[in-house]
């Protein structure tokens, strides 16, 4: 797959000024960063380039300041990534202008510095020629490690590789073999499991996916309005009840590309929206008219686990219930839990990402024996959807 994308073994680093951009958008409480795992991403990409006496100047950004403020400041992150790297990482006041072109000219091979947050100028979000010209000029090549901001085209994500040899990182290149494993050029029969509350966000997603997967699972609230396209009593169930149309399309599309659509045919079924409310699994012809569906019920766990049974590739999105609230994350957890032992067994390749799926996957404590789980949530949800990546389509081998 990289073969098609420039990636860092066609290029000699050595005492080349590389323009790196990373994702460094942490989270943060009173100045601390509270979990490291985008930096512990980037790492490997970092140090190669290092090691093999490259300058390392890293472009970001943090938040979404309206110009420049010392609270979206890069600094306290920047002294957080030189932890996780075990190294010095040097901060530049601005990421142009001569507090840059200074903090540069000092490094020598093997030096690491950080620019200050590129969105403190507005130009870097319109993509501004000129401000691409300014930030070119600070480095020989460009090097993209920063899938999850690759469906922008801002100047540091997209601009930078028309005015320079423009290649992928480590972080970059990992994710782009995992979404060619997943959809590009799948081992099939494939599996999609998407869930979430609404149809709406994702319509895109599931249009492009019946015509590339051999099954589709479809959970959570999103399910709830399936099963009130077709008819079923959902009580007062989360559904957007004027989506029917659209999910009854998705079904017909899906249905002539020979898609199977897996629903729900049980539900687990409490009064309140709460952890611990008291609740009870009903077959779909028997929901109670004041009660509403949190989870899929056992019935639909054994028949989604059997669909994973028949995959050789396994593309998730979403969770299947209000997974955040006990114990109506039973069916996520399960399905997270059976994905996991197939894919240790060898009979699976398992690709997950956006956000809540990451923390649905943490939650069962099986993140980790996934193929690959992205962290990148709107360029994945893209990518998935089949549209182009101003951020990839630039690396692209011409």
């Amino acid at each position: 797959m990289t073969n098609k994308f420039r990636t860092l073994d066609d290029v000699d680093v050595k005492g080349k000024r590389v323009l790196l951009r990373v994702d460094l958008n942490v989270p943060m409480d009173n100045g601390r960063v509270t979990d490291a795992t985008r930096l512990e991403r980037v790492a490997p990409t970092i140090n190669e380039i290092a090691d093999k006496g490259g300058k390392v100047i890293l472009l970001a950004h943090f938040g979404r300041p309206k110009g420049r403020d010392p609270k979206e400041s890069l600094r306290p992150v920047a002294e957080a990534l030189a932890n996780v790297l075990k190294r010095p990482v040097a901060f530049a006041d601005d990421c142009v202008g001569e507090p840059a072109a200074k903090a540069v000219a000092a490094l020598k091979d093997g030096d690491i510095l950080c620019l200050e947050n590129t969105r403190f100028h507005k130009e870097e979000e319109k993509n501004d020629p000129a401000f691409v010209a300014e930030l070119a000029k600070l480095g020989d090549i460009w090097v993209n490690d920063a899938f999850s901001a690759a469906h922008r085209a801002h100047a540091s994500t997209e601009g930078l590789g028309h005015k320079l040899p423009a290649y992928a990182g480590r972080t970059m290149q990992a994710e782009l073999d995992a979404l060619e494993k997943a959809l590009g050029s799948p081992t099939k029969p494939v599996i999609a499991i998407i869930g979430g509350a609404k149809v709406s966000t994702k319509i895109d997603l599931l249009e492009n996916l019946v015509t590339k997967v051999d099954a589709l699972v479809i959970g959570g609230g999103m399910a709830n309005t399936f099963l009130h396209a077709q008819g079923v009593a959902i009580g007062k169930s989360l559904a957007e009840k004027e989506l029917a149309p659209t999910a009854l399309r998705i079904m017909e599309k899906a249905e002539a590309a020979n898609c199977a659509i897996i629903l729900p045919v049980d539900a687990t079924v409490a009064y309140h929206f709460a952890a611990n409310a008291p609740s009870h699994a009903y077959g779909l012809d028997a929901i109670p008219a004041d009660g509403m569906i949190l989870d899929v019920g056992p019935q639909s766990i054994v028949r989604v686990q059997a669909a994973i049974d028949d995959a050789a590739t396994l593309v998730w999105n979403g969770p299947l219930g209000a997974f955040e609230m006990q114990p109506f994350d039973r069916g996520t957890v399960a399905a997270a839990k059976h994905a996991a032992e197939r894919t240790k067994a060898k009979k699976l390749i398992s690709i997950a990402g956006g956000g809540d799926t990451v923390a649905a996957l943490n939650q069962a404590h099986v993140a980790g024996q996934f193929t690959y789980v992205s962290t990148a949530g709107g360029a994945f949800l893209e990518w998935m959807e089949g549209k182009p990546l101003p951020g990839v389509e630039v690396l692209r081998t011409k």
